[in-house]
């Protein structure tokens, strides 16, 4: 279960968002979701090589409701899509894994197995949302505010965002490499490479091997890794312009201004994403440094799961009549 709640915490990080046109992915427990337009599919690996998969019809919002294709707004919409039916794929891969350690157990009559419940669920969001608001919200403020009290400086506007910021950055760096130390942790990197691996082999035409996806990098510009770093970057800048001072109106700014930060942020990325060589692309540089982290070389029985999910969500991409194919 722990492990569960350890990858809720690296949900954002591990989801590769984007255009939606394009597919993308996000690595679970021993295992890895793809998405299409119209579909997603997840691949998960039991421990007796097995390789068991799940395939549902997405519907993509904006086609209902052109209002949220609007800039900035689909960033907002496009995030919290990705991040339910990312949580969807994780909860699925837990709940394979509990299986696979319950099918050793002797059966009682009338005893149910264990598995990740909604309440479940509902209490490891709350958690995360709360932990997200502590570490990345108050304590860089509670920080940037004492050190403003030791010295009047950090007190001057620019000055104390800078330093709120690169502490909110630190805190996070600190908290991925921490997490990375964890064998099983470091196994969902392993996961993440292979996804992206397989997007990158996807978007250039490729046949989806084994062969053709591992020569592929695990860096990848649309990266949810890429995604948070650019929102840390960007709220300083944003945090500096709103002209508040105390410590309660900078708190609830920075949870008010957080969905304008995250839709800036995606169209920047979605910018960076076919503008290699921009200004926004350098501004997402470091994120795809940051990958060196969360992304690692897959196995090829990794890359395998990450073939097969793409394919399945592709299956039922044309099926829903999709015009993305499979190279």
């Amino acid at each position: 279960m722990w492990r569960f709640l350890v990858a809720v915490q690296l949900l954002p990080a591990l989801e590769e968002g984007g255009q939606e046109t394009l597919v993308g992915g996000q690595a679970v427990l021993e295992g890895v979701m793809m998405r299409s337009p119209h579909a997603w599919a997840i691949a998960c690996r039991k421990p007796s090589g097995e390789i068991t998969t799940h395939s549902e019809p997405l519907e993509r919002l904006s086609e209902k409701r052109p209002w949220m294709a609007w800039p900035v707004i689909r960033g907002v919409i496009t995030l919290g899509h990705a991040m339910t039916l990312g949580f969807r794929a994780l909860k699925f891969s837990g709940n394979v894994a509990l299986e696979q350690l319950q099918e050793g157990e002797p059966e009682e009559t009338g005893k149910k197995k264990f598995e990740i419940s909604g309440w479940v669920a509902a209490v490891n969001i709350i958690f995360s949302v709360g932990f997200f608001i502590f570490a990345y919200k108050f304590l860089p403020l509670l920080a940037a505010t004492e050190l403003k009290r030791v010295n009047p400086l950090f007190g001057e506007q620019i000055i104390f965002n800078v330093v709120d910021g690169l502490i909110r950055i630190a805190l996070f760096l600190l908290f991925i490499w921490g997490v990375s130390r964890m064998g099983d942790i470091h196994r969902v990197f392993e996961y993440h490479g292979a996804e992206h691996k397989t997007v990158f082999a996807f978007e250039n035409g490729d046949p989806l091997g084994i062969p053709a996806v591992q020569k592929y990098t695990t860096f990848h510009p649309r990266c949810g890794t890429s995604f948070l770093m650019t929102v840390m970057i960007i709220s300083i800048v944003v945090y500096t312009l709103v002209p508040v001072t105390t410590f309660g109106a900078r708190f609830a700014v920075r949870i008010a201004l957080l969905p304008v930060i995250a839709g800036v942020s995606y169209e920047i990325i979605r910018f960076a994403a076919k503008h290699r060589g921009s200004l926004f692309a350098l501004m997402t540089a470091p994120g795809l440094w940051l990958q060196r982290i969360t992304t690692q070389p897959p196995a090829d029985d990794q890359a395998e799961c990450a073939i097969v999910a793409l394919q399945h969500a592709m299956e039922l991409e044309k099926q829903n009549g999709g015009e993305l194919v499979i190279a």
